[in-house]
């Protein structure tokens, strides 16, 4: 229960287009930033380098997110940049009667349009510039995180340690 509402109200409300203020409101009480903001009724953890992940839609929900093998009902979330490398061509449907595919096996997760609000942002950029939204893409697909970016975090605690050094013996 969260504010006196089960967590499935929470997702109907979240879905059908809760105010932006409800919305963040909600987030700050411990909502996963990596995930669309459809999926934070869902429970989540963050991506970890060389698990695999399947595609599927998360109950309660209408979306479709990353779930791991060994935990089907829980969101795995990923930072713009996590490399994927699919086990077949990425499959996807346009919410129509037929499935596309693309020609790749690999890409990286990102988000388009961050600042429109009310809509899904979490999509897979292929090689070629083109992009799919994750909720497209088609159940029981595949893959591998081959790689998590690099964090403002990781960045500033590299840039604080000191510089290796070495004596040199000359002799």
């Amino acid at each position: 229960m969260v504010g006196g509402k089960s967590a499935l109200n929470m997702s109907t409300l979240i879905e059908a287009g809760a105010s932006f203020k409800t919305r963040v409101s909600y987030l700050k009480r411990g909502s996963h930033p990596m995930c669309d903001y459809s999926l934070h009724a869902v429970k989540t953890r963050p991506a970890q380098v060389g698990e695999t992940v399947i595609t599927t839609t998360f109950r309660g929900t209408s979306t479709r997110g990353f779930a791991s093998e060994r935990e089907p009902t829980v969101a795995v979330c990923m930072l713009p940049g996590t490399e994927l490398a699919f086990a077949d061509d990425v499959r996807y449907d346009n919410r129509w009667i037929w499935t596309r595919t693309t020609d790749w096996r690999v890409g990286k997760f990102n988000q388009i349009e961050p600042e429109v609000a009310d809509r899904h942002h979490d999509a897979i950029e292929f090689p070629d510039g083109s992009h799919v939204l994750v909720t497209q893409l088609c159940e029981g697909q595949r893959a591998t995180v081959l790689q998590l970016p690099v964090t403002e975090g990781e960045r500033a605690a590299k840039a604080t340690e000191a510089p290796r050094t070495e004596a040199i013996v000359t002799g």
